[in-house]
């Protein structure tokens, strides 16, 4: 059974978070649009966040492996070679998360550091709020 990826992250542009619901083996997100319970499926709606997510990898999986291996201390072209296959099977890592979901201990972590996907009433990607690590000296 699939599952919602991103479940407890996803809000409406009111600031109200999305439920989830089942139709039949397929999760949902329910959008109240004024009265009117629309059933989203949560896989259009995650696969617009992993698309936003992944979209400054694609055409710079060179540079992005080398770099990872690099500060990971093992720049050596095996660990370049399987972190560079890591960033070409994103589509492969998406319907695995459908599969399994993302654990609830992380979902909660990503809670409270801000993560929030916000749509509008037809499940559109409207705002992405990612936690970022910022000094007292960024404005």
């Amino acid at each position: 059974m699939k599952k919602a990826i991103f479940e407890g992250m996803v809000f409406d542009e009111y600031d109200r978070q999305l439920p989830v619901v089942y139709v039949g083996d397929d999760p949902a997100y329910v959008i109240d649009d004024d009265g009117f319970n629309r059933h989203v499926s949560a896989s259009e709606i995650d696969r617009q966040v992993w698309d936003y997510m992944n979209r400054d990898f694609e055409g710079n999986e060179d540079f992005i492996s080398k770099k990872t291996a690099e500060m990971m201390g093992v720049d050596d072209i095996f660990s370049i070679a399987v972190i560079r296959k890591q960033l070409e099977n994103r589509d492969e890592q998406f319907y695995e998360l459908e599969e399994k979901g993302i654990p609830y201990d992380m979902r909660q972590y990503l809670n409270m550091l801000g993560f929030k996907v916000i749509v509008n009433q037809r499940g559109e990607l409207v705002e992405i709020n990612q936690p970022s690590i910022s000094s007292e000296d960024d404005e």
